[in-house]
């Protein structure tokens, strides 16, 4: 049996030769789904470590639309949310965001998300990048079986992080040797709940996020009290509308299956 704490990276492809067998010539599509409230640099290291280490063609980042995991809690508006991350994103052209989990009007689980980015892109192998701690709990995940056959996962952790999967072993023992990976990310120590609490005390948030966030930020007032005067003394800029999709023809989203 494989040991799922110890993963292999994948190597480089050569002449259409990849880990899969000589010839499959499938592109490699990252997916990283989160609330991204907000997206911060951690988020975009782990995005380019993963994919530098497995080789992805392409990255998607998927901001969840109703996320189950948050009910109750206050999140920020999904657009809000989806703009972060194409602001944040649109320096990479390996980069892609996808609107797929926003425009669902319902909660928001991994298995659906790989459903419908499967649909869209049936030729690619998908590589699901979440935290390390959210792939030791995958038996609670909604329809957790059907996960594996749509996607690897690469769980992402903070240096030293050790991945306790032994209660998966009876499953994973029946899957390829690289259903699971482990990358270690040390950017990951920022977090978006620290930020949300650095820009609610009023203290920076400069090089923890992307320059372009920390602006959109400030202008939408975000993280603070309803109503309270902009750190900045300007007025707040009007709610964002579902419609507004910023330069679409230099940032695809993966429905058009355009390679980066």
């Amino acid at each position: 049996m494989h040991e799922p704490s110890a993963p292999n990276p994948a190597p480089r492809r050569r002449d259409g030769d990849t880990r899969h067998g000589v010839g499959d010539t499938r592109r490699r599509v990252g997916v990283m789904g989160g609330t991204f409230d907000p997206i911060h640099h951690g988020h975009l290291v782990a995005a380019s470590e993963v994919a530098d280490r497995y080789d992805l063609d392409e990255v998607v980042f998927v901001p969840t639309g109703q996320p189950w995991q948050k009910s109750g809690s206050e999140v920020s508006t999904a657009e809000d949310r989806y703009l972060m991350t194409v602001i944040a994103t649109a320096s990479n052209p390996r980069f892609s965001v996808s609107r797929v989990d926003i425009e669902r009007d319902k909660a928001t689980y991994t298995v659906d998300t790989l459903r419908d980015l499967r649909s869209l892109m049936p030729d690619a192998q998908l590589y699901f990048i979440t935290g390390a701690d959210a792939i030791a709990s995958i038996l609670s995940w909604q329809n957790w079986t059907e996960l594996f056959e749509l996607a690897r996962f690469v769980g992402v952790s903070r240096p030293g992080y050790d991945l306790h999967v032994e209660h998966l072993a009876e499953h994973l023992e029946k899957l390829p040797a690289d259903t699971v990976g482990l990358v270690e990310i040390p950017a990951l120590a920022i977090s978006s709940t620290d930020c949300r609490t650095r820009v609610r005390d009023h203290r920076p948030i400069w090089y923890l996020v992307p320059d372009g966030v920390v602006q959109y930020i400030t202008k939408r007032n975000l993280y603070r009290p309803a109503n309270s005067r902009r750190l900045d003394g300007a007025a707040t800029v009007s709610y964002p509308h579902a419609e507004f999709h910023p330069h679409p023809e230099s940032h695809p989203h993966p429905e058009r299956k355009t390679t980066q």
